[in-house]
């Protein structure tokens, strides 16, 4: 979708900064059903895979990695379930470089799949394979699978901490065989952007600019965002990732976050509806058990909600305190009272109650908030705050 650019608030810096910058539309891979569910603790039956999937495909996401069906019964069902509901979106799966994990794509009739293979001499030496006989099984397991009629993207494992020669010879290997996308993967988050940015141009050079390059990476160092947005500008057409950046250890590139950073900030477009993107993060942390910190980018509960009374003053003129409409990514804007709220957040709190009290008493009103949210030690609720306007009222009336 085309994003409403007057719902942005951001200025001409970046554009000053930018220009030109690339303008082809970036497809977006989700990978929560498969690489979202190694977050520690996480299970997903097949029917919540199947309700993740169908909100991924209602907001747009381009492709949806179902699962990888060799891990379990469950993996598998939820793949036949997630095809069978005939979504707009591509549906793939997942494989090693193994045959009989090619043959399980092809029982469930899974026509598309990413096929992985470490090609770090790190963890070639913790799997005891020698890089020829990985080059081997690459070229045998990608061979195997589009002699079944499933296209391939070739996943790297590790990419960024391998050799970058033998990282070109097994990316080449890939498509040699068969392969007509490669993945250049940031296994454990260690690429700064420009390392990212550097990869990937080293990787499609090595292609003749011929295969699409996917960027998946890791948010060990907390650059997982900013690395797929480098490697975009030096080639990538996909971006992988996860919805709210569920993964191990410190999870992925979340997926909500790359598309909005292109969109709004460096105007290159993707295809996610980005008014569904808080309710799909709300789904995934309620069948997850992962709730967000409420002041994460985009889809966290602090962020068109104000406490500040001094931001409360500005509550009015909403380009004054954030940088886009809160419509756009179907968020609601809100003021709560506690220790830090002032006399502009009691006025408006008051009206939005449909309370009533004179201009004279909101200073004391201010002071009974302050008062509870510092002794509690939390915000005043609504109800908290209906309670001490009530009581004021009637002590005036006694009065």
């Amino acid at each position: 979708m085309t994003l409403d650019r007057s719902k942005l608030w951001t200025g001409d810096l970046n554009a000053k900064a930018l220009e030109p910058q690339p303008r082809a539309t970036i497809g977006l891979y989700d990978t929560t059903l498969r690489d979202g569910e190694q977050t520690v603790g996480v299970v997903l039956s097949p029917e919540d895979k199947l309700e993740i999937a169908r909100a991924l495909d209602a907001a747009g996401v381009d492709r949806i990695e179902a699962g990888f069906p060799r891990v379990s019964e469950d993996d598998a069902r939820a793949i036949s379930l997630i095809l069978e509901a005939e979504l707009d979106a591509e549906v793939w799966g997942f494989s090693r470089a193994v045959g009989g994990d090619v043959a399980a794509l092809v029982e469930l009739g899974l026509t598309a799949s990413v096929i992985e293979s470490p090609i770090s001499d790190g963890k070639l030496a913790a799997l005891g394979v020698s890089r020829e006989a990985m080059l081997e099984r690459i070229r045998s397991a990608v061979e195997l699978a589009r002699s079944q009629g499933i296209r391939v993207a070739f996943f790297g494992v590790d990419s960024s901490r391998a050799d970058l020669e033998f990282a070109k010879r097994a990316y080449t290997a890939a498509v040699e065989a068969g392969a007509e996308e490669v993945v250049v993967v940031d296994t454990l988050g260690i690429a700064t952007p420009e390392a990212a940015a550097f990869l990937v141009t080293e990787i499609a050079e090595r292609l003749d600019y011929e295969v699409a390059i996917h960027w998946h990476g890791h948010d060990d160092f907390g650059l997982a965002t900013a690395a797929a947005i480098a490697a975009v500008q030096a080639g990538a057409t996909w971006v992988q990732g996860t919805v709210n950046g569920m993964g191990e250890r410190a999870g992925n590139a979340d997926l909500v976050e790359v598309a909005l950073a292109l969109e709004a900030l460096y105007g290159i477009p993707t295809r996610l509806r980005l008014e569904h993107v808080r309710e799909l993060s709300q789904m995934v942390q309620r069948l997850t058990g992962t709730p967000l910190a409420p002041w994460k980018p985009i889809t966290g509960d602090n962020l068109f909600t104000r406490e500040s009374g001094a931001v409360a003053a500005q509550f009015h003129d909403p380009p004054a305190i954030e940088p886009y409409a809160s419509e756009l990514v179907g968020a609601e804007r809100g003021i709560v009272l506690g220790k830090k709220s002032g006399l502009d957040s009691i006025r408006i709190k008051l009206a939005e109650l449909g309370l009533q009290a004179p201009q004279e008493q909101h200073a004391e009103l201010l002071e009974l908030v302050k008062k509870a949210g510092t002794r509690k030690r939390r915000l005043v609720t609504d109800a908290e705050f209906r309670r001490l306007v009530n009581r004021k009222r009637d002590r005036s009336t006694i009065d």
